[in-house]
């Protein structure tokens, strides 16, 4: 089972700054798709950004320009790199990992237990 483990959330203000992590942890296993989703209160998840193994990457159009998703395959660590947040940036974010197993290479999907950020204006 891959376990994945978001850190480096937390209260920043309007224009600042935040840096996601999410370290999976396992034996055996590659991940083909990496993402962070975001669900605010009273809001259904969605999806912020994505990156392939091949380090493809793609970005809800509220947040192109301002946040970065890259991965560190050596350490099993992804990261999402947020600049100039909005007050509507606010909400837990949720790291996600789809990819197979080197066994068998049957399929798996972990999520995070989410990370708060929270925005001030």
């Amino acid at each position: 089972q891959v376990q994945l483990v978001e850190s480096g959330g937390g209260l920043v203000q309007a224009g600042g700054s935040l840096r996601l992590s999410c370290a999976a942890s396992g034996s055996g296993f590659s991940i083909n798709i990496g993402g962070w989703y975001r669900q605010a209160p009273g809001k259904q998840r969605e999806l912020v950004a994505a990156i392939t193994s091949g380090n493809h990457t793609n970005y809800a159009d509220s947040v192109k320009g301002r946040f970065t998703i890259s991965r560190d395959n050596a350490k099993n660590t992804g990261y999402l790199q947020m600049n100039s947040l909005k007050p509507e940036d606010t909400a837990v974010y949720y790291c996600n990992a789809k990819g197979i197993y080197s066994s068998n290479g049957g399929p798996f999907g972990s999520w995070g237990q989410g990370t708060q950020v929270t925005v001030s204006s």
